[in-house]
């Protein structure tokens, strides 16, 4: 009696542990091609369907190091789960086969097989250099290198995954089912193609300095450290190019559009509906003060030369004729004034609209411009990020810095040909200096503080 209730409730789980082992082959098989189809579906939505270039300057640093990551998890789950399946089969005969077609395990056909294997191989065969960086950091041997016809060093493929399609389908299911051993090739890591990593990733036991002196030992030593520095070399000149076109550009695309659409555009416009009958010669006070201003003067200095002259002297209708004269000039100066502030306004409207449209469509290069922006700032020294951050805030937030305010708001103003508000210019040097200020102290606190002490020690030093 007791028997039977132990068999009733062993029996049960004794064959879904044995169905389990049975199902082994087809479900490691499963995992590695749902683990291909995810690197495939990344190149698909990032990479256009590429193979993904991780040297690439379309996304950041640190966007690239995400999808490295991805890939090489992806990776190592592929390999796991191949080498599950390669040793599933080995161990699988056709005893066991039976036994699972009485437990009611249907098992993929051999062509179901080869077609998931064909697409793994297609998917992890691009990164190769990442498979075998993947085998170094787990301490197996990298595959040699062979000759090609022109003498360069080519990489053979890796033992995993295995290049088992063939054109043969009998020889491949051979293959297939035959047994094989594991590999029991052990070697020295390589330093080959190692990406660098921000230096808050991890802490050590051991200094950063010491670990990274070995680090640097290590990729000097590399035959191959060569080609990892020309291809960061190039890395670096192509990012380089593709910001310092990006800063022209935006520099020269407002103001070139500026300048045609007041030409070209806005002038006409606004010359075609400013008639002589209609228009406004002073768009504001501050101009007709100017203007009467310079015809004062100009009176005053008729009157004047006409007393010290030894000239018979002028009478009243020809001073008043020649200020008459002055009038009109002067009239035409500050009409053509109006008229070009008009202008200014509607072609700045058009060169800010091209300046968001040139941001809207340069997403990929703005990301290269600040990967580019960070490693020139942080790549300074500390003296000189000191010098920098001194020199910025003590022009746009120090002592003399609200009279470059003023000049710079009383400039706008007058490009624009708006009265000149002592008010609201006041207002703003009271408010948006100290807010600058405090936008600054909270970087240096922040970020600058964390990243390099040592800069924000000397920037309090030079400051004191």
């Amino acid at each position: 009696m007791q028997n039977s209730m132990f068999s009733q409730k062993i029996y049960p789980f004794l064959l879904s542990a044995y169905r389990w082992y049975l199902q082994t082959p087809e479900r490691s098989l499963d995992e590695a091609y749902k683990a291909a189809l995810k690197i495939k579906a990344i190149e698909d939505e990032y990479f256009n369907g590429s193979t993904i270039d991780f040297n690439s300057a379309i996304y950041s640093s640190s966007v690239m190091d995400y999808f490295e990551s991805d890939i090489k998890k992806q990776l190592k789950l592929v390999r796991m789960r191949l080498t599950e399946f390669r040793f599933s089969r080995w161990f699988s005969n056709e005893s066991h086969q039976k036994a699972a077609q009485k437990t009611g395990i249907e098992y993929l056909t051999p062509t179901e097989i080869l077609d998931k294997l064909k697409f793994i191989d297609d998917i992890t065969t691009k990164y190769i250099n990442l498979e075998q960086e993947l085998l170094s950091s787990n301490g197996l041997n990298q595959t040699p290198l062979n000759k090609t016809a022109d003498g360069q060093n080519s990489e053979a493929s890796p033992n995993y995954p295995p290049s088992i399609i063939k054109s043969n389908k009998n020889d491949l299911v051979e293959r297939i089912y035959a047994p094989t051993s594991p590999p029991q090739n052990l070697g020295r890591p390589s330093a080959q193609n190692q990406r660098k990593r921000p230096k808050a990733d991890s802490i050590g036991i051991l200094p950063r300095s010491i670990l990274s002196t070995i680090g640097r030992l290590q990729i000097e030593l590399d035959p191959n450290s060569e080609q990892d520095v020309v291809q960061n070399f190039r890395q670096a000149q192509r990012r380089t190019i593709i910001s310092i076109r990006f800063i022209l550009l935006i520099i020269i695309i407002p103001l070139l559009t500026h300048q045609l659409s007041k030409a070209l555009l806005v002038g006409p416009i606004v010359e075609r509906f400013r008639t002589a009958q209609t228009e406004q010669i002073f768009l504001n006070e501050e101009m007709e003060e100017k203007a009467l201003l310079t015809i004062q003067r100009f009176e005053e200095r008729i009157k004047f030369e006409n007393l010290i002259s030894n000239a018979p002297p002028l009478s009243t209708e020809e001073i008043e004729k020649q200020i008459q004269t002055k009038a009109q000039e002067v009239a035409e100066e500050f009409r053509r004034e109006s008229a070009n502030a008009i202008k200014n306004v509607f072609a700045d409207i058009c060169s800010v609209a091209a300046f968001i449209w040139l941001l809207i469509a340069s997403k990929s290069s703005i990301t290269v411009l600040k990967d580019f922006f960070d490693n020139v700032v942080y790549g300074l020294s500390d003296s000189a990020k000191a010098f920098i951050i001194i020199l910025f805030t003590d022009v746009f937030v120090g002592f003399h810095s609200p009279h470059g305010w003023e000049v710079i708001l009383e400039g706008v103003t007058r490009h624009w040909g708006l009265p000149a508000n002592r008010d609201f210019i006041y207002l703003f040097i009271a408010t948006f200096p100290v807010i600058l200020d405090t936008i600054f102290k909270y970087w240096i606190f922040r970020y600058l503080n964390r990243i390099s002490p040592s800069a924000v020690a000397t920037y309090k030093n030079m400051n004191e």
